[in-house]
């Protein structure tokens, strides 16, 4: 237990550096806009004394680590600044379009962790026979089809070929989750469905490696020689001591899936950090893009850490590292 505990405070010693780091690469980056945040709340017909006072009143004339140390003190007090000339708070935008987001890469992590178990498995069970050519066949062409590529086919498909739009829609409101569960997974099935494609193609092969070595231990064949069901010990042993593997690559391939689902939402024209980005990209709002941009990094790094303390419960192995 002891070590447990250490292996968790050491994690979670590492974020707040973490998370101090990403919100200094987003403002810095953010400080070479050419945009004007005077000018996008004030408007174009705003005097250049109006500018400047606006300027002075928010501190954007101060020197960048001071700026830097005021943002901070923003983000304590969840402020991620303002957008368009009616000064709406950024934070507001962002607590309504991220749940969103987050629905659509869960989703796809879902659908992702559910098809590679089921292709790696059965790839390594009948390793070197032809389910598992097919299946590396279909795990190869799965990993070199882009995510926004495979999104477009699928609304072209099924909606100009098939007529499936009425069924499975690709625009329009998106139901909420608690309200209209049935209605909310129609809505999101497609866009998950190419954002886990991807994926899949290479989490399968990762889990069928680790499956075949562990099947190749003496353990395995121990157990078999004693009577012991093949289904049984690949349940209980096989998979729990092969999954630290596939655990490791689904934690990278988080990011992955909540970057690819910001595109995601904007090809099949959902309400999450996607559009509220692509909103802020064509309206000139900095704050708008750094306040979505700052919030998936962030997301995306604590993802990361609760995964990586996974590890702990999935593999006792990892509790002496």
């Amino acid at each position: 237990m002891q070590k447990v505990l250490s292996l968790i405070g050491r994690r979670l010693l590492q974020l707040p550096v973490m998370i101090l780091g990403i919100t200094f690469l987003v403002f810095f980056v953010m400080s070479f806009s050419k945009i004007d945040p005077a000018i996008t709340a004030m408007g174009e017909g705003a005097s250049i004394e109006a500018r400047q006072e606006y300027r002075q009143a928010h501190g954007l004339d101060d020197p960048l680590p001071v700026r830097y140390v005021a943002f901070l003190g923003g983000l304590t007090r969840f402020d991620l600044g303002t957008y368009s000339a009616r000064q709406l708070p950024v934070i507001d935008e962002v607590a309504r379009a991220f749940p969103i987001t987050l629905q659509l890469t869960f989703l796809g992590l879902l659908f992702s962790v559910v098809f590679a178990l089921l292709l790696g498995v059965l790839a390594a069970i009948y390793r070197d026979r032809w389910p598992d050519h097919a299946i590396r066949l279909i795990s190869i062409a799965s990993l070199s089809t882009p995510s926004f590529w495979l999104a477009i086919l699928l609304i072209q498909t099924l909606g100009e070929r098939v007529g499936l739009l009425s069924l499975l829609p690709t625009a329009g409101r998106l139901p909420a989750m608690t309200g209209d569960p049935w209605g909310w997974f129609l809505r999101m099935l497609l866009p998950a469905v190419a954002l886990a494609v991807p994926v899949v193609g290479q989490l399968s092969r990762v889990v069928r490696t680790a499956v075949v070595e562990e099947l190749d231990r003496d353990y395995v064949r121990t157990a078999l020689g004693a009577g012991i069901p093949r289904r049984i010990v690949v349940g209980r042993n096989v998979l729990r001591n092969a999954l630290i593997t596939p655990i490791t690559v689904l934690g990278l391939r988080i990011g992955y899936l909540m970057g690819g689902a910001v595109i995601i939402e904007i090809i099949f024209n959902i309400n999450g950090m996607g559009m509220l980005i692509l909103n802020g990209v064509t309206n000139n709002e900095p704050n708008l893009v750094q306040g979505v941009t700052l919030t998936v990094a962030l997301a995306f790094v604590v993802i990361n850490v609760v995964v990586d303390l996974l590890y702990v419960l999935v593999n006792p192995r990892i509790r002496t590292v």
